[in-house]
């Protein structure tokens, strides 16, 4: 499956320059994370924030792997063609069903989020669907994506794609209502917090992996650019933006609320108060726009697999059920922050850590003489295979015990 659906509107424009480019990276890399970044420190204590400089520098090693995979191999346009090339058709079916859960995964924390953030503005709402009434949160759930499905029947996103550049302003919008929040708000940055929590270092580490999980985008963004030259240094660039960005909340937050933090940061701002909504509100706008571009690799892969994107109705029913799919799922595991670590840990730490490494590895037999990068490499390996095991066990660990209360 190509994944250039995400990447339309640059390759109609015929090429993006190094700032467009740069641009599109960033937006990819600050997405949702940022909510959960405070909290994926207080889960760590202090010493996780070296973990996340840490994270950030290996993440962007294994971007410039990919890299060196397409160099290899003019042919290659997407993540997928890297697995394909390396280990033929189920190197290829491997690396997209990864890809395709992940987005799925993130469709649903979307829903989550809108969910969790609307109930905060409107807490006291309830609904009747179908005659039957429910809460708050889970109607939040399906209203949101009721609003969100006539987006999903698009096949062109490219005017999706062009107002999704807001990303990166809402991130900064984020962190200025942040720090308006400690500053003049009263909240204040009195919590010192503690150096470090073992118990919850490797929910840290899973969160981490994920916000910093943008290389499935890497090489279609790398196809999209006028001069590919230039991508070593957009990638560089952008992954220090981000780790500034990332550090800055993390920061901010956990010096604001300590151990009191949420999944989210947006639920521990107070209410009632002008930066509070300001922030709640940027942040609700992000998934009407993302949801679409998230869930059309799945949506175009299965309508092309059985050729029924020429049969309208059919398309729409295989799109509402997709979204229904992700409703379902929304609503039966609720949990922001645990949904985040699951996928950071079990398909975030193979897409942007496990995966470039051993792609590069088959696919670069002379580097495996170089014995420094060789070093580094099976380092990576067994860092991401150790944060991926335990990460996983622990996020559904603490998922089934969510659901049993």
């Amino acid at each position: 499956m190509e994944l250039e659906s995400k990447n339309q509107l640059q390759k109609q424009n015929g090429g993006t320059n190094f700032f467009k480019t740069c641009f599109n990276v960033l937006n990819t890399l600050t997405g949702i994370g940022i909510l959960s970044m405070p909290y994926a420190v207080y889960q760590g204590g202090w010493f996780s924030f070296m973990l996340l400089i840490i994270f950030g520098v290996i993440s962007c090693y294994t971007a410039l792997l990919l890299e060196k995979c397409m160099n290899l191999n003019p042919k290659i346009k997407s993540y997928a063609d890297i697995g394909e090339v390396a280990f033929g058709y189920k190197g290829r079916a491997m690396i997209a069903v990864f890809i395709y859960l992940e987005a799925f995964l993130i469709c649903v924390e979307l829903l989550i989020l809108e969910a969790d953030n609307l109930e905060k503005l409107f807490p006291n709402m309830r609904f009747t669907i179908f005659g039957v009434k429910i809460g708050g949160k889970s109607g939040f759930v399906f209203l949101t994506a009721l609003a969100i499905l006539p987006t999903t029947w698009l096949r062109n996103l490219g005017a999706l794609a062009y107002i999704s550049v807001g990303g990166v302003l809402t991130s900064v919008i984020l962190i200025g209502c942040v720090m308006w929040v400690g500053e003049v708000d009263g909240v204040g940055f009195h919590e010192r917090g503690d150096v470090i929590h073992w118990s919850g270092l490797s929910t840290s580490m899973s969160i981490f992996a994920f916000c910093y999980s943008a290389h499935s985008l890497m090489p279609t963004i790398r196809s999209s650019m006028t001069d590919t030259k230039q991508f070593s240094k957009v990638v560089l660039v952008c992954f220090v933006i981000s780790t500034i960005i990332y550090g800055t909340i993390a920061i901010l937050g956990y010096m604001m609320f300590g151990d009191n933090l949420k999944s989210q940061i947006t639920l521990n701002l107070p209410k009632n108060t002008i930066s509070t909504k300001i922030a709640i509100y940027s942040t609700v706008i992000n998934p009407f726009t993302k949801y679409a571009i998230e869930i059309s690799p799945i949506t175009i892969a299965i309508e092309d697999k059985w050729n029924l994107c020429m049969r309208r109705p059919i398309s729409i029913i295989v799109r509402t059920t997709i979204v229904a799919s992700s409703v379902l799922v929304a609503l039966c595991i609720p949990f922001f922050a645990y949904i985040m670590a699951f996928t950071g840990a079990f398909l975030s730490v193979a897409i942007s850590l496990l995966f470039p490494c051993v792609c590069y590895l088959k696919m670069n037999k002379a580097g495996k003489k170089f014995e420094l990068e060789m070093m580094i490499i099976m380092g990576i390996l067994v860092i991401g295979t150790l944060i991926g095991i335990q990460g996983t066990y622990i996020s559904v660990g603490q998922i089934v015990n969510q659901m049993k209360h």
